[in-house]
């Protein structure tokens, strides 16, 4: 099923999950935080729909009127084979600049 479109955005905001439930405004603050990305509101909310419609995350009881989101198992799943080939592409990308160019 994986991350489909905007996948950049949904790792953020599962990275964020994987560190416990978050409503919108708290997962904005901490993307800025670790990653030093603004999500904007219209990126944030379209990203938490299509997590939510694959189960990769579920919505909670609203809490007045902020909504927290909960990465589910399948989304750590998912998470977690995302950054497996992630490590691929980032060793073979290193070891490629590195016999190949000369970077200070």
């Amino acid at each position: 099923m994986g991350l489909g479109r905007n996948a950049g955005a949904a790792v953020l905001i599962l990275s964020s999950l994987a560190g416990g439930d978050k409503h919108g405004y708290a997962l904005v603050k901490d993307v800025e935080e670790f990653a030093g990305v603004h999500l904007p509101p219209g990126t944030l909310y379209q990203v938490l729909a299509r997590l939510e419609s694959r189960g990769l995350i579920i919505a909670l009881k609203a809490d007045n009127r902020r909504r927290p989101y909960r990465m589910t198992a399948q989304g750590a799943t998912v998470l977690a084979e995302y950054f497996t080939a992630q490590r691929r592409i980032l060793k073979t990308g290193q070891a490629r600049l590195k016999r190949s160019w000369t970077l200070a």
